[in-house]
């Protein structure tokens, strides 16, 4: 990349692919924070010019969102049946590759980068060709690359990255039926979801933690997107999508084979009859879409009104908060994890009592204390050890001897993106103190790595002030309050 480049554009956000979402009325409950209805997502700390990049959906395709959506809602049983003429439709094609280009995912088995395509056939060629592959169904998804990223717990979690070609047919895909399913998804639900986010998740947790409810299941699913049945799964689909085109392009994006690649160097093909791969489009969806059924039994059976416990889940990861029963509400998720042949990780899930042990959910430690000042017990929400300790290793990774070598701009410019990600995500709840000492922590890493590289033989304070780091630098600065201790505006937002 080129220095000047870098240096107009320290501190710029590299968004993450970002989900389609219908336009909603007034009354729905779904609006994140206020924020408008173009994909995007802006920091709530820190907002600069260029601190995002924004990607807005077309016209054209948002109304035939909100269309689908609407009548979902209205009509609970309607069955949607002429929906495969959408997926290749030159505008959703183009969205849908603008999408994937912008989540910057890796190659898949063919090798294909999106530059390759860019500098190659073209963008525009490149999806007639696949539009001409749907149109006429010859179009066949390719096997997912299997990749293994390492857990906090030594494990690896295996990830399946379909080709660009394949992303893009299932992000078309997903841009279609996701408003179809939106429409059934139940308000405890926030995992993977438009207008829905981890934030909100807390905010659940801490109401219901205030009102009493201080049992926790703090509940794990064994290898959740490993295990999903695929019979079961597309029978689920049909309740909603009976367009038998669709439904073929998923079967076949469930039973694309897997490549792994052994040490020896070897290709191995593997067959795959269970599961949706993290790492696909469409996966994120196709398991929310197989936890409704909890989500829908829960408010079906009426748990959170006759038992006290309140669902609270993110994707496969779930709590119950619960003022007593937690055995009985215990079995009654393993019945129905039973029926969907999914289990519980027994090792892992485990009931707390909030006021005397903390949880941990979405990277958060969360416990009952009392108040100093009022004698009451309120949730304290802040950064689990793990997390910090895994960004303050990221943070001596990019400042470590081995980087001596790159220029300070590039070195700042990737500790900017890393570390904003991070403090956006934990800007939440009582974080003052964690941020201050990672601020602190980062500030010194930096101050270090320049007096490694210049050659300085002092602590380098006063050659690389505070003010040089940040203001020269352009060095991201951490905040230091808690978002609770600023004003609310009139949109909701602190």
């Amino acid at each position: 990349m080129d220095i000047r480049q870098i240096r107009s554009s320290i501190g710029s956000v590299r968004e993450s692919e970002l989900p389609i979402v219908p336009l909603v009325t007034q009354g729905q409950q779904n609006l994140e924070r206020g924020k408008g209805q173009c994909l995007h997502r802006v920091s709530e700390v820190g907002k600069e010019k260029g601190d995002c990049e924004m990607l807005v959906t077309p016209e054209k395709i948002r109304e035939l969102q909100r269309k689908l959506y609407r009548k979902a809602k209205q009509e609970k049983e309607f069955r949607f049946y002429a929906l495969y003429d959408k997926v290749y439709r030159a505008d959703i094609l183009s969205h849908a590759y603008n999408l994937v280009r912008n989540n910057k995912g890796t190659s898949g088995i063919d090798g294909l980068t999106f530059e390759g395509i860019e500098e190659g056939i073209g963008v525009k060629r490149y999806l007639e060709v696949i539009a001409e592959g749907l149109r006429d169904k010859s179009y066949k998804s390719m096997p997912v690359r299997r990749v293994y990223i390492p857990k906090a717990d030594g494990s690896k979690r295996p990830l399946g990255i379909p080709t660009i070609r394949d992303r893009i047919v299932q992000m078309a895909a997903k841009i279609v039926i996701e408003p179809i399913f939106e429409a059934d998804f139940q308000e405890n639900s926030y995992g993977f979801r438009p207008k829905k986010e981890a934030h909100q998740a807390m905010d659940d947790i801490s109401f219901h933690l205030r009102t009493g409810k201080t049992q926790v299941i703090d509940a794990d699913i064994t290898k959740y997107f490993d295990s999903i049945p695929h019979d079961k799964l597309l029978k689920l689909v049909a309740k909603r999508v009976v367009d038998k085109n669709i439904l073929r392009l998923i079967k076949m994006w469930l039973k694309a084979p897997v490549l792994e690649e052994a040490e020896d160097g070897k290709k191995r093909y593997k067959g795959n009859d269970r599961g949706s791969p993290q790492g696909g489009v469409i996966s994120p969806l196709l398991a929310n879409i197989y936890l409704n059924v909890l989500d829908k039994i829960w408010k079906i059976k009426k748990v959170e009104e006759e038992l006290g416990a309140r669902l609270i889940r993110y994707a496969d990861d779930f709590v119950v908060l619960c003022k007593g029963n937690t055995e009985r509400v215990l079995m009654g998720i393993g019945n129905v994890l039973e029926y969907l042949e999914l289990r519980l990780n027994e090792e892992k899930t485990k009931v707390v009592d909030a006021r005397r042990e903390g949880f941990g959910f979405l990277g958060f430690s969360i416990e009952m204390k009392k108040s100093p000042k009022t004698k009451k017990d309120f949730p304290l929400i802040r950064p689990t050890k793990k997390s910090i300790r895994r960004i303050k290793a990221e943070i001596k990774g990019l400042t470590c001897r081995d980087k001596l070598c790159l220029p300070k701009e590039v070195v700042v410019y990737n500790l900017n993106v890393k570390v904003r990600g991070w403090t956006n995500y934990f800007y939440y709840g009582h974080c003052s103190n964690d941020l201050s000492k990672l601020k602190r922590y980062l500030e010194e890493r930096l101050r270090t790595f320049l007096r490694n590289k210049h050659r300085v033989k002092n602590r380098g304070y006063e050659k690389f002030s505070y003010k040089y780091l940040h203001d020269n630098l352009r060095l991201y600065k951490i905040p230091t309050t808690a978002p609770w201790t600023q004003t609310v505006n009139a949109y909701g937002r602190r």
